[in-house]
């Protein structure tokens, strides 16, 4: 069985590790001045050019990039190379409906699919195994990206995408599947779905998953392992640097490695600004320290982490990540599709609703939920309940092709919902995601 995908750089000294991230900063820099004239602009307000920027400790007098300017630089604002360069795009979802466009060299998908098949043989794999992919296909990083991976490694591909769980389920127990990729609420779905048509984890010949693009916790992990038969590995990405593959667990499960040849990390207080030493929790920023058409430069992610150099019995020297604490802004993550409340509010006040509300997200059976309250005006309230159903069914379509998930929406009457004097508590969460 292989250990490493790259063992050459997965297991490089520390030494050879930083002379990477040294050599391929000054040269990003220089190609981002010279092609992104969005950073460049930012760059010259801050009075920084490309010759200050000799290696990694110079990457904080650089300004940061956050969501906000992607949706201002849309669609092409920050695009790195000609366009004809480019062989692809993923997308994430926006707050207003304006999306996040990544774009793609070849060379982009390349690199991505490496990390993706590092990920896939720190959890076991091999050209022997049959890797089941039922992460979304499309815009969406996740399906994408383990695909490529899952290639790369010369696994047998299953190509599955989210959903339709009868056939994955056929297809799972008939081409002897071994290992699943997914979120982990899905996972869960799965073992509770085998369970009911009465298979025992025995009966499946999965060994691995590679779970994540949502929150979840050790105590789902373990249930997961135990009723699927598998050891669960979490995995970390995001569109905008890539997509998953830009950190990953190993069979240590003690937070994942991130892939330092490809992506500078910081932490940093999200208040300040400032950079925090190893081991400090905080914000994280990357650096995409070779990405040609997209290439990010100290983009602010908004996931709340620790770092940490401590040494892995797996033999991997990439520094590792603790699982996301949170967010230092207002999104939410459900069912591994990114929730803003403004996005609600945005149907609410279309609609012709008060901007009065409140989310209620909470995890049942392993599968989150979203319940939204919303408060009538006086001359909308009525005693007759089925005027009301009908609404609610009306607001929770708009929100769907909003959101791309539906909520339970549920009108109450005027005044119901609790006044801050302070900022308004918008959302409650009540799924236990960290210990």
């Amino acid at each position: 069985m292989r250990k490493y995908f790259q063992p050459e750089i997965e297991t490089a000294p520390r030494e050879e590790i930083l002379k990477i991230q040294n050599e391929k900063i000054v040269k990003q820099v220089r190609h981002v001045y010279e092609n992104v004239k969005y950073y460049r602009d930012l760059m010259d307000a801050k009075g920084v050019k490309p010759e200050d920027i000799k290696g990694v400790d110079d990457i904080k007098k650089l300004p940061f990039l956050s969501k906000a300017d992607l949706r201002e630089a849309y669609p092409y604002g920050l695009l790195g190379t000609d366009i004809k360069n480019c062989v692809r795009i993923q997308s994430t979802s926006g707050t207003t409906g304006k999306r996040v466009v990544a774009f793609y060299t070849q060379g982009d998908v390349d690199m991505w699919e490496d990390c993706t098949a590092r990920a896939i043989v720190a959890a076991g794999g091999d050209e022997g195994d049959v890797c089941q992919v039922a992460y979304g296909y499309g815009l969406f990083t996740g399906g994408a990206g383990i695909h490529g991976g899952s290639h790369k490694v010369g696994c047998l591909t299953l190509p599955m995408s989210s959903g339709n769980t009868e056939r994955q389920i056929q297809f799972m127990m008939d081409l002897n599947a071994t290992i699943l990729c997914c979120t982990p609420s899905y996972a869960a779905y799965i073992g509770e779905t085998l369970a009911e048509k009465g298979y025992k984890p025995e009966d499946n010949k999965l060994k691995a998953g590679i779970f994540g693009a949502e929150p979840w916790t050790e105590e789902m992990r373990r249930d997961i392992e135990k009723n699927l038969g598998i050891k669960a590995y979490d995995i970390y990405g995001l569109t905008e640097i890539s997509g998953p593959g830009v950190a990953f667990e190993c069979e240590e499960q003690h937070g994942m490695h991130i892939n330092e040849d490809h992506f500078y990390v910081e932490v940093i207080d999200p208040d300040t600004g400032e950079v925090l030493p190893e081991g400090s929790k905080g914000e994280l920023v990357f650096t995409s320290l070779d990405k040609e058409a997209f290439p990010l430069l100290r983009y602010r992610t908004r996931d709340i982490c620790v770092l940490s150099r401590e040494k892995c019995s797996c033999g991997r020297t990439f520094i590792r990540m603790t699982k996301p604490m949170g967010r230092s802004d207002d999104m939410m993550i459900i069912r591994g599709v990114n929730v803003f409340p403004s996005q609600i509010e945005t149907v609410l006040l279309n609609e012709g609703y008060s901007p009065n509300y409140q989310i209620v997200v909470d995890r049942v059976n392993n599968s989150d939920t979203i319940d939204v309250f919303v408060e009538l005006a006086p001359e909308q309230f009525s005693d007759i309940v089925s005027r009301h159903q009908a609404r609610e069914k009306k607001l929770e379509s708009a929100m769907r092709t909003m959101l791309g998930i539906g909520p339970k929406v549920h009108l109450v009457a005027p005044k119901s919902i609790a006044r801050s004097e302070g900022k308004a508590v918008r959302v409650i969460d009540n799924r236990k995601l960290h210990d």
